[in-house]
């Protein structure tokens, strides 16, 4: 199995961070496409817009509900297709799931890391 980490977007790239994948459906703001040196951005393996609005305006949306429903979401057929070329990906380099997300252990991030481990 290939090497999975995750990095926020505000950190530099480094060498060592192989295939830079951005996991967010929507660009950061204030980053530019060159500063941040992403190889792939495939939205489909991010959450879906109504997923992220619940969970990100929702004062009472709770993790667990949210890694449930993203979960359902990574068993749709074009984001498993996602997830196979993620670790096709990672059977060659190291990747490095880029976010913006304040606290990736309780973001879309960690699930989808479970996924790509787990499944």
């Amino acid at each position: 199995m290939g090497e999975f980490r995750t990095k926020r977007i505000y950190e530099d790239p480094s060498d060592d961070d192989g295939r830079r994948v951005l996991v967010d459906r929507l660009w950061p703001r204030g980053i530019s496409k060159e500063r941040a040196r992403i190889d792939l951005w495939d939205k489909e393996i991010t959450p879906s817009n109504d997923l992220r609005a619940w969970y990100h305006h929702d004062s009472a949306a709770d993790f667990g509900e949210f890694a449930e429903r993203y979960a359902a979401e990574l068993s749709g057929a074009a984001q498993r297709r996602g997830l196979r070329e993620l670790r096709e990906l990672a059977a060659e380099h190291p990747v490095t799931l880029v976010t913006a997300a304040k606290d990736p252990e309780h973001s879309h991030v960690a699930v989808l890391l479970d996924h790509l481990r787990g499944d």
